[in-house]
């Protein structure tokens, strides 16, 4: 099933999230929503709270990138409590990134070229590899979600101030896209 996506202006997209263990309620139903939201919406990686689910769990699929990056050629993967540790000795290098939590603003971020990850998969296998490259990029975007982060927490303020239009309009639902949303509406207090 198709979810919508969580925007940005959505306090979920701003919480930390929990780890999970095996005994977590539909799980594999969750999963399989992700990964057909992600490629409804022409992803390329989804992290639960995007779904509205505060939970540590990612799912990426870079294989529509493989012309241009070979190495991503059928990669795809399931994050199940990732803990990622940046090579602070790796280049960085800036590239153009977008969200599907932030619709319709695309931005250069610098990143770290190579990251240590350790995760389980959705058969609650370990893995624990390097990873390089523009893989490395998407899975810190995606890691960023489970932190509370977004993208546009990485640019610089002058960008961030001339995309601050465009980021008040996603936030009050002024905006529409071609996918559904879920913004934030605050409660009246009486």
């Amino acid at each position: 099933m198709v979810l919508p996506i969580y925007i940005y202006g959505h306090p979920v997209l701003r919480k930390v999230a929990e780890e999970i263990d095996e005994n977590y309620e539909g799980l594999n139903e969750l999963i399989q929503n992700m990964k057909e939201t992600m490629y409804a919406t022409d992803g390329i990686g989804i992290a639960a709270p995007q779904v509205g689910k505060s939970i540590r769990v990612i799912y990426i699929d870079v294989d529509v990138l493989a012309d241009k990056f070979p190495e991503l050629k059928g990669k795809n993967m399931v994050l199940i409590n990732p803990i990622l540790t940046v090579d602070e000795y790796s280049p960085i290098i800036s590239r153009e990134e977008g969200c599907l939590s932030v619709p319709d603003i695309h931005e250069n971020v610098a990143r770290h070229s190579r990251i240590h990850l350790n995760w389980l998969d959705e058969n609650w296998q370990e893995h624990d590899e390097e990873i390089e490259g523009y893989l490395a990029r998407v899975v810190q975007h995606e890691y960023d979600h489970l932190e509370g982060k977004l993208f546009i927490d990485h640019i610089s303020p002058i960008r961030k101030q001339l995309n601050r239009r465009k980021l008040n309009n996603i936030a009050s639902g002024k905006m529409r896209f071609d996918y559904r949303t879920v913004g934030y509406k605050p409660t009246k207090k009486s």
